[in-house]
This record gives C-alpha cells, structure tokens and sequence, in this order.
C-alpha cells in the first residue's frame, strides 16, 4: 500500500479532493492511504505563526522553517523510511507522465505544500528530494500542483482503474496524444458516431485510430512527433 502524507497550513483543500472519485475508492481499496498535517499544529505557542518576513528585504512572507522540520520529523518518526518529499513548485522540474510512473514504486512520500511568497530555502535543501513544477504559471499554494501529482500517479496503482491498460493507452503514457472517443446513442444532434467504430473490424478501427492519434498530435503538439522521431 502506497502512505502519501501531505503536509499544509490549509489541508481541508486536500482532504476534500482525496474524499472523491477514485482517489477514495484507492483509499478504500486499501491500495493507498492518505494523513494529513496542518502545520499550524507545528508552529509555536502562543500564536503560531508560521511565516515571516524575508531576510534582505522584498515583497511577500515566507513560510518558516521549524513548523515544516518538526511535522517532518513526526511522519519520519512514525515511519521506518520515507521514499520522496516532494515540493511543488514553480520554479521546479517540470512534471511529466514518466515521472509519475517513476513515482508509483515508491511506498511513502511527503508533498510539502508551500504557501505565500515561498519557504525558507533550508527546507528545500535539507529535507525535499525531488521539485515539480506542473506548468508555466504560479498559483497561490501548493496543494493544488501536489493533488496533481497524486492523482496522476494514484491512478497508475495497479487495481485503481478497472484496467491498467487504459492508463497505459492515455496521451503521454502513448508517444502520441490519445484518439477521439464515442459512446451510445449512435446519433445525437444530427452528428454520427464515425462507421469504423461501428464495423466491428478491430484492425481497421485500430488503423483509424492511430490516424487520428497522429492528426491531432501533428496540430496540438507537433514537438511529440519530433521527440518520436
């Protein structure tokens, strides 16, 4: 079973996504299993303040370094080893689908979900093994780039999908991005689902949709093809 412990000063945005769909079905499967560390409990008494101002001056507060050390010292406390912390960010590597199937073989990881302006880089450097970035772009905090991240590599748990091979056919899991996809009525609004799909010939529908695979990559992302030859 897969331990994810997030740690945040605002956790309740994390437990409500993990409390649905398929994350808690994992959950519930006992395939993965999720704490949660508000790290105002770790600040200290009597106001519990868990960030301060920059040293040197500029704009912003920074999430202090001794709430995030001890709530990381509690999980490491209860646990025999810890595979990955992780630290969304920024300004970090950007996440790809690879490395959420790296990912996936680990047994325990801690995301750190920074907030503000950043954390203290002490946290950074003594503590996080590995930093994602999901795009070119910044949000207010941390725990909407780590939910990104669980989900991506949650789902690659075998047992979670009915199918790992429909995690396997995916864009980005495929070297192409993934084909168009139909279901019943056959009709609606006067648009057809194409005939191949309906022709029960597997090596032509298989051939139709490698092509389309092919069209849509060639004008969304034509830099995969590249990378693929």
């Amino acid at each position: 079973m897969m331990e994810i412990h997030l740690i945040s000063p605002f956790d309740s945005i994390s437990k409500s996504y993990l409390n649905q769909s398929m994350m808690r079905i994992a959950e519930e499967k006992g395939l993965v299993n999720f704490s949660f560390y508000n790290l105002f409990d770790y600040a200290d008494p009597p106001h519990n303040r868990i960030d301060d101002y920059p040293f040197g001056g500029g704009h912003g507060m920074i999430l202090k370094p001794e709430p995030i050390f001890r709530a990381v010292e509690t999980i490491q406390n209860e646990n025999d080893s810890i595979d990955k912390i992780i630290f969304p960010s920024p300004d970090g590597k950007l996440f790809h689908q690879k490395d959420a199937e790296k990912l996936v073989s680990s047994k325990k990881i801690i995301f750190i979900c920074g907030h503000y302006k950043g954390v203290d880089q002490r946290v950074r450097d003594k503590l996080v093994t590995n930093e994602y970035s999901i795009g070119d772009y910044v949000l207010t905090g941390g725990d909407l780039p780590a939910l990104v991240i669980i989900d991506a590599l949650v789902r690659l748990i075998p047992g979670v999908l009915n199918t790992i091979e429909s995690a396997e056919d995916d864009s980005h899991s495929n070297p192409l991005l993934d084909y168009p996809h139909y279901t019943r009525p056959e009709k609606y609004k006067g648009l057809k689902v194409p005939e191949i799909l309906l022709s029960g010939h597997h090596g032509k529908i298989k051939e139709w949709r490698q092509k389309k695979r092919l069209e849509k990559t060639s004008v969304r992302r034509p830099d995969m093809i590249k990378e693929k030859n």
